[in-house]
């Protein structure tokens, strides 16, 4: 078995290195920070990079003993995080201008929960404005490391393209209308979407809080299950928290997926949809099928037609995060994300109430359709990574959408599973004739992290022998 360089080494051979002596935290931190000075400055991942903590942390972690380190589920692994994390005495702009001196006093409770699993902090990483789709003029764009002119996913973009690069083991995204899903796909990574609720989202900047969820992006369905454990449980500093422990994996390596009801709905996934991409997502229902999957033809009525409400529902509840600072301070705000909150304090109470109407409709749909199987499976996104520059990248939204091609329907894999809180986990799932990476998504119900990952790890475990990096 060819060994991996340690930049793209999964969390356990870190770990198993450790254990035979062969690297230390402080060699491992310091092999990381060497990579992102050589190569950041053409990816334009890190807003910023935490060198002195994070070789201060890795020293206090080298001096551990054994049984101390046995606790430590995420010992010595480095690290990042999408900088809408709050980070104690280190700046937390969230691609905005207007945050650009913002130093909390006080670390997210994700941020508290990997440093007491053991991480290592490397930094953090470049985003959307307001982890929207649009860039504030005065912050990087990060590249997509499979090709620098191709869309790398909004808007955890640094999360995914730091990961894919092996700049980082893991990241942290957020997701509130496809964050994380959209960056994973492009990027070529694992990520996943929690339930609503399994993850604190306090000391986290919201976009839209019914809608945020944060989670993890990693290049294996393992570390990102171990990052999610790290992360999730009740949090009393967070009251939309499900009062649980961090969810656990048991039964995660049993790829016999006999018994496991799979459905997928051909109008859903197929109508109007790349047709690589269609392709790739059919195989991979093969695949599952080989595992001992049983996969159920399913039909429901077209969430389409839902998807626009969400715009009234995020962009409301945008510009009720953003009262400090907009509309006094506007003129810091990038063309995109202005028009976005000028767009959300329109939004009338009725227009809220209806668009909130319109999406329980939506989760009524979606709910029915899991009737009679276990999970679902479907694209992460409609199409292939598509062409961006800087119009595009800083420009309005109309601009924005318009570079999509489809953008009425861009969202129609992602939003349905934001609206109800599902939680999904996208998986790479190939690439295209041009080179670009494919995923499909596994969807569960409510608190079904440890199934979709379960089926993920049987997808992953047939296809991961032509998984690539794109950057050596």
């Amino acid at each position: 078995m060819i060994t991996q360089p340690i930049h793209y080494q999964s969390i356990q051979e870190i770990q198993d290195s450790y254990k035979n002596k062969t690297e230390t935290p402080v060699s491992v931190t310091e092999h990381f920070l060497k990579r992102i000075e050589s190569l950041d400055p053409d990816l334009k991942s890190y807003a910023t990079v935490m060198s002195e903590s994070a070789l201060k942390q890795a020293e206090f972690l080298g001096k551990l003993d054994d049984d101390d380190i046995a606790k430590l589920s995420l010992y010595g692994i480095p690290i990042a995080l999408k900088d809408l994390c709050y980070t104690d005495g280190v700046l937390t702009m969230g691609g905005t201008a207007v945050l650009e001196d913002h130093i909390p006093d006080y670390d997210a409770t994700v941020v508290s929960k990997l440093k007491s699993a053991g991480a290592i902090i490397l930094g953090k990483l470049n985003l959307t404005e307001g982890a929207m789709a649009g860039y504030n003029p005065r912050r990087d764009v990060p590249k997509n490391p499979w090709n620098f002119d191709k869309w790398p996913g909004v808007s955890s973009s640094g999360s995914g393209v730091s990961t894919a690069a092996g700049l980082c083991v893991g990241s942290l995204g957020s997701d509130t209308g496809g964050s994380i899903r959209f960056p994973s796909a492009s990027c070529g990574l694992v990520g996943i979407k929690p339930t609503y609720g399994r993850v604190s989202r306090h000391g986290v900047l919201d976009l839209a809080e019914t809608l945020d969820h944060v989670g993890p992006m990693t290049r294996s369905v393992d570390d990102a299950t171990m990052m999610l454990s790290a992360i999730s449980g009740y949090d009393p500093n967070d009251p939309t928290t499900i009062f649980e422990d961090p969810v656990q994996f048991p039964d995660l390596h049993n790829v016999d997926l006999r018994g496991i009801v799979l459905g997928y709905c051909e109008s859903y996934a197929e109508e109007n949809i790349h047709k690589e991409i269609v392709a790739s997502v059919r195989n991979g229902l093969e695949i599952l099928e080989n595992a001992g999957a049983t996969i159920k033809k399913i039909e429901f009525e077209s969430i389409d037609k839902y998807l626009p409400y969400w715009q009234a529902i995020c962009t409301a509840e945008a510009y009720n995060a953003h009262l400090e600072n907009f509309p006094k301070n506007a003129d810091k705000y990038g063309p995109f994300f202005k028009e976005w909150l000028e767009m959300g304090s329109n939004v009338s109470q009725t227009e809220y109430i209806q668009a909130s109407k319109q999406r329980a409709t939506s989760n009524g749909i979606m709910r029915r359709a899991f009737d009679g199987i276990d999970a679902m499976i479907c694209p992460s996104v409609p199409r292939l990574p598509h062409d961006v520059d800087d119009s595009i990248n800083y420009g309005s939204v109309a601009t924005n959408r318009a570079s999509r091609g489809i953008a009425e329907y861009f969202q129609r894999f992602t939003v349905p599973f934001d609206y109800n809180g599902y939680p999904t986990i996208s998986i790479p799932s190939g690439y295209s004739e041009s080179g670009l990476p494919m995923s499909l998504q596994i969807v569960g119900t409510h608190n079904q992290e440890p199934l979709i990952s379960r089926v993920g790890y049987a997808f992953e475990k047939e296809i991961k022998s032509i998984w690539k990096h794109p950057i050596t």
